[in-house]
């Protein structure tokens, strides 16, 4: 009788691709391989690696007829070395060595051309105009009537005798509506200090108090006025939001201003104030970036700037070329992007009557990649 015996050698995963993760801050390597020819059998695959290819640890166990894994446990710049082990119950086997391999983070998201390209576009768009308007080419800027009315406002105090208040609104410094209402402020105060009006400004907060009597102190000096400056006019109020909207109103009240001037973040109080305001008579300018006072404003004050327009009132009062050439650069950017928009929106419309399907798939996949 003769007994034949047959030894099973399970086969190992060959083919092993190891690598620095593409387009990513670095701390990361990609393992990929070749299933084992016995993958039907195979019960899951190890990863292993070493920092000496010596001594070799296992650092995943992939599922069953996973080829890939992500290794994020890595340093950049240090070696590694790597071997794929194939497990079907107690055997095993072992691929070959792949290594070394570093890691190391990317300059640049090479999937992400567009976002370079747009930037390059509208960074180029706005240099352009910035340089055109240092040359002394006039730049277009629509007619904003809330800041054409500002002298307007402080002149009418000026005649009748009355001060004005300007205010802050919640406002803190961390606010970007807090630096575009300095800006007014300043065009406000240097207006005011020309005509020796008295200007009030109650604060909510005692840092952007101080930044208003610095820019108060600083129109009075443009002016050429600076011994009418008066810092016990710029005051802190109150952080309490309802008390600081009973302290304004107050001094609506008490001393009438010809004109008030809301520009800042305003929440629930805003209806409060401008009210009051427009009991007194006041001719009332106001401004801020939340949209869910603005028709308050708009119903309760003679001028509201709405959106982007308080943003762009330094530029819009100073005419500085930088500031206006920004402006037309980011309104241009603006009118570019609405294109492209418009033409994936026209492609993907008209791709679902098979008609330009691959110019729309290709130009779509383009603008979303990630």
């Amino acid at each position: 009788m003769f007994v034949l015996i047959f030894l099973f050698h399970l086969s190992p995963s060959h083919n092993v691709k190891v690598f620095d993760t593409p387009n990513d801050k670095g701390g990361a390597v990609y393992i990929e391989w070749e299933l084992s020819a016995d993958d039907s059998i195979v019960s899951c695959y190890e990863v292993l690696r070493s920092e000496n290819n010596v001594d070799y640890s296992v650092i995943a166990t992939p599922l069953p007829h996973s080829n890939r894994f992500d290794d994020t446990d890595v340093k950049n710049g240090k070696s590694y070395w790597y071997k794929i082990r194939a497990v079907a119950g107690t055997d095993s086997s072992e691929s070959a060595v792949f290594g070394p391999v570093h890691s190391s983070a990317q300059w640049f998201h090479h999937k992400r051309w567009n976002a370079l390209v747009l930037s390059i576009i509208l960074c180029g768009l706005a240099l352009w105009y910035i340089m055109e308007a240092k040359k002394g080419k006039p730049l277009f800027i629509r007619r904003i009537a809330g800041l054409e009315a500002v002298d307007d406002a402080v002149g009418r105090s000026t005649e009748m005798g009355k001060p004005i208040l300007y205010v802050m609104g919640l406002s803190i410094m961390g606010d970007i509506a807090t630096i575009a209402s300095l800006s007014i402020l300043s065009r406000v105060a240097k207006r005011a200090a020309m005509h020796n009006t008295p200007l009030i400004v109650p604060c909510y907060d005692p840092i952007v108090m101080a930044a208003c009597q610095e820019t108060v102190k600083q129109a009075h000096l443009e002016a050429g006025r600076p011994d009418t400056y008066d810092e016990s006019k710029i005051f802190f109020l109150t952080s309490d939001q309802f008390g600081y909207a009973a302290g304004v109103d107050g001094i609506i009240v008490r001393d009438k201003p010809g004109a008030i001037f809301l520009q800042g973040t305003f929440y629930a109080e805003a209806l409060i104030i401008s009210e009051t305001g427009a009991s007194v008579g006041a001719i009332q300018i106001s401004g801020t970036p939340a949209i869910t006072q603005l028709p308050f404003f708009v119903a309760s004050c003679d001028y509201t700037l709405i959106g982007e327009e308080m943003f762009a009132a330094s530029s819009y009062l100073s005419r500085e070329p930088v500031m206006l050439g920004s402006i037309k650069g980011e309104d241009y950017s603006k009118l570019i992007i609405m294109i492209v928009m418009g033409i994936g929106i026209l492609l993907a419309t008209i791709s679902q009557f098979g008609l330009l399907r691959g110019v729309a798939e290709k130009f779509i996949d383009w603008f979303t990649m990630v």
